[in-house]
């Protein structure tokens, strides 16, 4: 099993596809990296037959020019504690776990907001009746 930036890359998939499990490597990243090494490893490879020479040389490319995994992590993370202290917008909706981008939230954000809590709708309680005097 090759392991690339500390990801165990699936033993069955072409290495252009199994590249893009690395967080911070994309298809598009993947196909760009592979044609810098067009002569040493084909995109068409299946994982399972790449030699440690290749996985190597993959492995080096990869962490000397792109940030991924736990680096690229700590540098969004950073980023968004940056925002959160200085007060600004983008913080705030941070904060508040809502969408920071300018999605709309009167419908949708679901993924943000989490489930949905029903407000106002519970039935009401029987009047009670008042006592004659």
């Amino acid at each position: 099993m090759a392991r690339i930036a500390g990801v165990d890359l699936p033993r069955e998939k072409r290495i252009d596809v199994a590249l893009a499990y690395v967080f911070g490597i994309g298809r598009p990243l993947a196909v760009k990296i592979l044609d810098g090494l067009k002569s040493q490893i084909d995109p068409a490879i299946r994982v399972k037959d790449l030699t440690e020479d290749q996985i190597g040389l993959l492995n080096s490319i990869i962490s000397k020019e792109y940030k991924v995994e736990g680096e690229l992590r700590r540098e969004i993370t950073a980023h968004m504690k940056r925002h959160v202290e200085i007060g600004s917008y983008r913080g705030m909706r941070h904060r508040r776990m809502l969408p920071a981008r300018g999605q709309r939230t009167k419908t949708n954000a679901r993924t943000r907001r989490g489930r949905r809590k029903t407000v106002g709708s519970a039935a009401k309680a029987p009047a009670k009746p008042v006592a004659a005097k």
